[in-house]
């Protein structure tokens, strides 16, 4: 399976009582793929994935899928420290038609050693025959998958590539260095999808992209095809707005740039609240110096 180009971890909105809102996230979904984003990924970590009821949590992916339409491929969330708990919920979502695949994190809390992550990711794989996309985000879950691990669980037919968000350049290099062909290795932080590009990565999974999409869709095809000059001009230009979008816990702080675009809310559910409005003047400022609100704004 060939997953490259920009990916959009979706944000899941909120009305003002904190229930789903179905109408903005068919809106959202709806403007991603119109503004070229190539893949979806909802109830991931961008997603508030961890505070969504089960029904929420399918819910919102069965929409996905469903507004997607098979124009792009959709990932559908699906992260737990049980791995009982995860086999059952993938196997939940292997009944979902249209959805293309799982996206599956380190198991949190826990903190098992390599073979337990091992062990916990193929129980996952072997339960259900869609293809797996790896999560490894060792900042939100205290566990890092390594390069060796990883290897290991691509040798199973259906672990299709690791979204990483590590951090780490050097695993990254020597991941990249060692898959297999095919195996989709997409960044998972936007400030690092060029290097891991320039590395034989095929793609980023962005938060920035929810309320930039064309831009970073832009960035990211620009560099898969050897146009760095045109991929290099667009990260620098919008750095900043990446990095802004990490000043308080995510994802607070692009629903707040998504409100100032007029293409969303700040509602959040519990633990995460609104960012401060020191931040979200920051926020309003960047946007403006990008000429993406009017100066009136």
């Amino acid at each position: 399976m060939n997953l490259s180009g920009c990916g959009t971890a979706l944000i899941t909105p909120f009305s003002q009582d904190g229930s789903l809102d179905e109408p903005a996230l068919r809106s959202h979904v709806t403007w991603q793929i119109e503004q070229g984003v190539s893949l979806l990924i909802p109830c991931g970590t961008t997603g508030e994935a961890s505070t969504l009821t089960e029904q929420e949590w399918l819910r919102v992916i069965e929409i996905t899928v469903e507004t997607a339409a098979g124009r792009v491929p959709v990932f559908g969330g699906c992260t737990h420290n049980a791995t009982a708990v995860a086999v059952a919920n993938a196997k939940k979502l292997a009944k979902l038609s249209g959805l293309t695949g799982i996206l599956t994190a380190n198991p949190y809390y826990n903190r098992p050693g390599q073979e337990g992550q091992y062990q916990h990711f193929r129980a996952i794989a072997e339960a259900v025959d869609l293809p797996i996309l790896l999560y490894n985000i060792p900042g939100r879950t205290a566990t890092n998958l390594l390069p060796e691990t990883v290897l290991r669980l691509a040798e199973l037919k259906n672990i299709v590539g690791i979204k990483e968000s590590s951090g780490v350049m050097g695993q990254i290099t020597e991941l990249l260095a060692q898959a297999p062909t095919g195996f989709n290795v997409l960044a998972g932080d936007d400030a690092l999808a060029l290097p891991v590009i320039a590395l034989g990565g095929t793609g980023l999974v962005s938060v920035a992209s929810n309320a930039i999409p064309g831009p970073f869709s832009q960035m990211i095809s620009a560099a898969l095809t050897g146009d760095w000059q045109t991929a290099r001009a667009l990260n620098a230009k919008y750095f900043a707005l990446m990095q802004a979008h990490f000043i308080e816990p995510s994802p607070a702080p692009i629903k707040a740039s998504l409100a100032l675009l007029g293409r969303g809310t700040e509602n959040l559910r519990l633990p995460m609240i609104p960012v401060t409005e020191a931040t979200r003047t920051k926020l309003r400022t960047l946007l403006q110096g990008l000429a993406l609100l009017p100066a009136a704004s």
